[in-house]
């Protein structure tokens, strides 16, 4: 039976329905808003043997046949997840994740995919609803409902779920996710937004977020499952066993300042308690206690050592709530590239490179929305000598793809207007060290990077990351520039990047189910310091961009034709660009509105190239002397060529002012003469004299010694 209900939000109406389609999976959702609708469904299976963590996995697909269009490139059918589909699954894991409760172990699976696209409201966030209404109406212990909002700020107002073109005239891309009495999850990009501002945003995003948890609300009571029962091991006895012999040494060993050796430290303790409380001569018996069953418990005692022990005032590694790790920055580390930087703050260590091409490199993006070009792009690279582990190097995963997209979001709105500054920017973070914050650190090393490479950006970026540790609704501590035991036994990695002026980016991932107004404001404030703490340190290093980009970088010279001329400047076939091409070494790319870009990595052969296209694609202007060449002689007078396809009729009468029997007797094909434009007529002939031109030049000769005269 199909059951449907509907709210107005924003300017469309948000419908949410069940029923019809997929039936045989434990919940199914198909959500619409305008003309886009998205089939979301979640389905679960019996656990694994021996896991110890919970086992979500969250996928979305977009088919272009959605929105009318065939997949680009030689392919017609849709491969690997595109970087679009990549983000969007990790903003319906991130949400959902928390709300699930502890030691569910069950497999859950939800799949996303986009039927229909309008092109203007965008499927993430109707994707991100359908999950959790799926989530909501199967037999799952899912702990929903929680809704998801997109947010734009366009002239002075916010607008929930803004359509393409209104997020074009936006300086806010917020989303955020919540339940009707918390935050959950934020992920935004802005230019430049205050504190202030962003916290209003958020307010008016949680008033959206309420209307659709009502909406789920009603759904289940038409459509909803009764709920799956499940039973929890009982871990109390080995807990408070573990607890009374080994806890205090857990607490010694959990306040060693260093990385390694806090690492090292707790885990001898553990194999030590693990031989103790699992021997082998036991496997098998009755009493005996399993290792999986050891490591889950003894997970959650360090995990309780270090929350008393940041509760109590004291750190993993010793600083106060609000102190940053040291920080070191250094500018110019390798020769060759076009800008490089490094940026370590305590043990996280990023090494940045920057990239300048032409147009050619920019990289163009296809989707359900028109494809479009980016002329700036940061890759993040996190390899696992890092952290001293050893895996093998695949491609990159959804964490990398994820922490590049967020530090690149959060630089892009100091960039220079491609019309300042055309080049196309590529920027690599490669994490060579990490406890904490790598994703920061990258913002931090990417605006060294730029500013290092000559890039003009507007302000310089720094980001900072804050945890929390939070025991009741009035005792809670936020950690400022959180390292990894904080980040992984903590409750939540709220990252905030942003200039003096503003928030650039904002992202939030929690563990628990939700934080209140209160911490987000608090969390806002404590990070706002630290990152003007971390700014001034970054421009001791380097006080503002170059002047001049490396002498490797390419030289792009740029002009502007008047577009009726880009065939002149093409040439039949291309002739006239590419003979340019030959013979000056340079790259000539011509878009349609007449903007001319030259690139070559030799600057005197792009001045070169430039100086050809203006010669060929000036206008004439009347009164103006040209160095011209003489192309045809005929008995009434001289045609010259002053600029290459372009040339004029010097009349007998006008090539000397003494009397010419014979136009050969002035000048033959091939010279080079000086000439004045006297006139353009109606059909665009031009009329020259030598005459005047030698006039003119000898009024300036004699006026040249009476001016040193005087």
């Amino acid at each position: 039976m199909k059951h449907r209900v509907e709210r107005q939000v924003g300017q469309e109406v948000l419908g949410l329905e069940t029923g019809l389609l997929a039936k045989q999976a434990a919940g199914s959702i198909l959500v619409t808003y305008g003309e886009t609708t998205v089939l979301v469904a979640a389905a679960t299976g019996a656990p694994r043997a021996g896991i110890d963590f919970f086992p979500l996995t969250c996928d979305y697909r977009e088919r272009t046949a959605a929105a009318g269009k065939f997949p680009g490139g030689f392919l017609k059918r849709e491969g690997r997840p595109t970087m679009k589909e990549t983000l969007t699954s990790r903003l319906i894991d991130r949400p959902i994740r928390p709300m699930f409760p502890e030691g569910f172990h069950d497999e859950v699976q939800v799949q996303a995919q986009t039927l229909s696209s309008d092109r203007q409201n965008d499927p993430d966030i109707l994707a991100m609803i359908g999950a959790s209404a799926a989530l909501c109406i199967s037999p799952l212990p899912f702990e929903g409902p929680i809704g998801n909002v997109r947010l734009a700020h366009v002239n002075g107002e916010f607008v929930p779920f803004p359509t393409q073109d209104q997020l074009e005239e936006s300086d806010l891309d917020l989303i955020v996710s919540g339940s009707k009495t918390a935050i959950l999850m934020i992920e935004g990009f802005a230019r430049e937004m205050p504190e202030e501002r962003m916290l209003e945003a958020l307010d008016e995003a949680h008033r959206v977020i309420i209307t659709i948890c009502e909406m789920q609300e009603e759904l289940i009571a038409k459509a909803g499952k009764p709920k799956k029962e499940y039973e929890l091991p009982d871990y109390a006895p080995l807990r408070e066993r573990l607890k009374s012999a080994y806890y205090s040494e857990l607490l010694a060993a959990a306040g060693i300042t260093g990385k390694l050796e806090r690492g090292e430290a707790l885990k001898a303790l553990k194999e030590r308690a693990k031989s103790e409380v699992c021997p082998a001569d036991t496997a098998g018996s009755d009493n005996a206690v399993s290792e999986g069953d050891f490591s889950h418990v003894w997970h959650g005692l360090e995990e309780h050592a270090i929350r008393e022990l940041i509760l109590g005032g004291t750190r993993p590694d010793g600083r106060d709530s609000k102190s940053l790790r040291s920080i070191e920055c250094e500018v110019d580390l390798l020769p060759r590239v076009h800008g490089s930087a490094l940026f370590q703050r305590g043990e996280t260590q990023a090494l940045v490179t920057v990239t300048l091409g032409t147009g050619k490199d920019e990289q163009r993006v296809d989707g359900l929305f028109e494809e479009y070009s980016k002329k700036f792009m940061l890759d993040y690279y996190f390899p696992s000598f890092s952290v001293g582990e050893v895996r093998p190097i695949r491609g990159p995963g959804r964490r990398e793809i994820g922490h590049g997209a967020l530090a690149e979001r959060s630089v892009k709105p100091v960039l220079p207007d491609p019309d300042v500054f055309p080049y196309t920017i590529r920027v690599i973070s490669d994490i060579l060290e990490s406890n904490g914050s790598s994703s920061m650190a990258s913002v931090c090393g990417a605006t060294l990077g730029l500013m290092a490479a000559g890039v003009p950006i507007t302000n310089p970026v720094a980001g900072i990351s804050v945890g929390l540790v939070k025991e009741s609704e009035d005792k809670w501590t936020l950690l400022t520039d959180i390292i990894g035991d904080e980040d992984h036994f903590g409750d939540m990695d709220f990252k905030i990047a942003g200039s003096q002026n503003g928030i650039t980016g904002i992202q939030l991932d929690l563990k628990i189910n939700g934080i209140s107004p209160a911490i987000i404001k608090a969390t806002l404030a404590q990070s706002r310091e630290a990152r003007l703490e971390i700014l001034r340190a970054m421009l001791s290093a380097v006080r503002r961009p170059r002047d001049e980009i490396s002498g490797w970088a390419p030289r792009l010279l740029r002009t502007h034709i008047d577009p009726e001329k880009i065939g002149l400047l093409i040439g039949p076939g291309g002739k006239t660009i590419r003979s340019i091409q030959e013979t000056t070494g340079a790259n000539v790319e011509v878009e349609d509105d007449g903007t001319v870009t030259v690139a070559s990595h030799d600057a005197e052969s792009a001045t070169l190239a430039l100086a050809k296209i203006e010669a060929l694609t000036a206008s004439i202007q009347v009164g103006r002397i040209y160095e011209g060449r003489v192309t045809s002689v005929k008995d009434f007078g001289a045609f010259i060529e002053l600029v290459p396809g372009k040339d004029g009729l010097c009349h007998i009468s006008e090539l000397s002012n003494e009397y010419v029997g014979n136009v050969g007797d002035v000048c033959r094909v091939g010279d080079t003469m000086r000439v004045k434009v006297i006139a353009v007529d109606e059909q665009d002939r031009v009329k020259l004299s030598r005459r005047a031109a030698m006039e003119e030049a000898t009024a300036t000769a004699d006026a040249e010694p009476a001016s040193e005269t005087e």
